[in-house]
């Protein structure tokens, strides 16, 4: 079965104002479509549902970088190759830059956009461990005003997040203040590039007096959708990095992920592999660590 486009509406009102009073008018009734890497693929086989559909592709409100001492805000509508050539994103969230780089082909990467890949809510989306990771918040816009949530607390179901009817994802805020914490991503997928993660992991510690003093971990294709691993993390939280604190982390995980069965992989490899990049991950730190 093939799209029919006989059967949907696009506009392009061109400016962020008329696209929120579009939305307004019509909660729910439109779907916005950015890049559209992921619209296109379902229209061509015939599984968009979506019959009315409102451009944001050119729009400059929500395609922009804007660095402040302590933030980085990017906009929604901001492409992987934008991400990947900005070189203070490089410097100060690699996480994030190496992430882009997993997006498809190179011609895929200037046309998807960040906000389009958590809004598409896949719960392998390769941006998704790094944001975790980087404690990021989401900025949603609408007529009645802006508000944000933070990242972890976005996704609420399978291809469902928090965003209102009437309400656009506008930009992601990420802190700037990473510089002395060790940062890890890794992606494990059937080929090195443009594969969908069977796992994928992203994590920042920062260790003091022998002690992890913060970390965040950040996971993909471990539940319905992305996902921070809290009961991990505070399995490992001030505590030192013994065999003991590894091992018990590691019980912590395979407690806390529900991956699934599907075609690209089993729940038990998933299960598997992600505490295997877990422990990579601690060890890698106490390498660090023990670094006079």
């Amino acid at each position: 079965m093939r799209g029919n486009a006989a059967i949907h509406d696009l506009v392009a009102p061109g400016t962020l104002g008329a696209v929120l009073d579009l939305l307004a008018a019509e909660p729910g009734a439109w779907t916005p479509i950015a890049g559209g890497t992921e619209v296109m693929v379902a229209f061509a086989a015939g599984r968009l549902t979506a019959p009315k559909l409102v451009s944001l592709w050119g729009i400059p409100d929500l395609r922009a970088i804007e660095v402040a001492p302590q933030s980085v805000v990017i906009g929604a509508a901001t492409t992987f190759l934008d991400l990947r050539r900005h070189a203070l994103i490089a410097a100060d969230l690699p996480l994030l830059a190496k992430a882009a780089g997993w997006i498809g082909s190179i011609a895929n990467q200037g046309r998807a956009t960040l906000g389009g890949n958590l809004v598409n809510g896949s719960p392998a989306a390769d941006s998704s461990p790094a944001l975790l990771a980087y404690d990021a918040e989401i900025e949603f816009i609408s007529v009645r005003g802006r508000r944000r949530v933070p990242y972890s607390e976005f996704h609420t179901a399978y291809k469902r997040n928090c965003l209102a009817p009437d309400e656009l994802l506008y930009a992601i805020h990420l802190p700037r203040r990473f510089a002395r914490h060790n940062q890890y991503l890794r992606k494990v997928g059937t080929r090195r590039a443009m594969a969908i993660a069977k796992v994928a992991l992203g994590a920042i510690a920062l260790l003091e007096n022998g002690r992890i003093r913060e970390i965040r971990l950040g996971a993909a294709s471990l539940a319905p959708y992305p996902m921070r691993l809290m009961q991990t993390e505070a399995a490992l939280l001030g505590r030192s990095l013994t065999d003991d604190t590894i091992q018990s982390a590691r019980r912590a995980l395979l407690a806390e992920v529900k991956p699934i069965d599907d075609i690209r992989s089993t729940a038990d490899y998933r299960r598997r592999v992600a505490a295997n990049l877990l422990d990579e991950f601690l060890l890698q730190l106490r390498r660090v660590e023990a670094v006079p």
